[in-house]
């Protein structure tokens, strides 16, 4: 399920929010209207996104967490 960051046309708040392509259209969570543009998002570059995935994996592994990583990847324990 895809995460849309929106901005309120009311209050000008900004939020975001899971949204299906059936679901309702979204609501602020600060002042209620259903007055939100969608913001458009930044793109990774291409490349990036393997230094981003060691970078996290590096610090899971520090923290003593492997959820990152696929169950082959992980210590064995027993």
């Amino acid at each position: 399920m895809p995460i849309y960051a929106y901005r309120c046309g009311a209050c000008g708040a900004e939020c975001e929010q899971f949204v299906r392509g059936d679901d309702a259209p979204p609501v602020c969570p600060d002042c209620g209207s259903a007055d939100l543009q969608r913001l458009l998002s930044r793109l990774a570059r291409p490349g990036k996104t393997g230094k981003m995935i060691e970078g996290a994996r590096r610090q899971a592994a520090k923290e003593g967490h492997f959820s990152n990583y696929a169950k082959s990847e992980r210590p064995k324990t027993r």
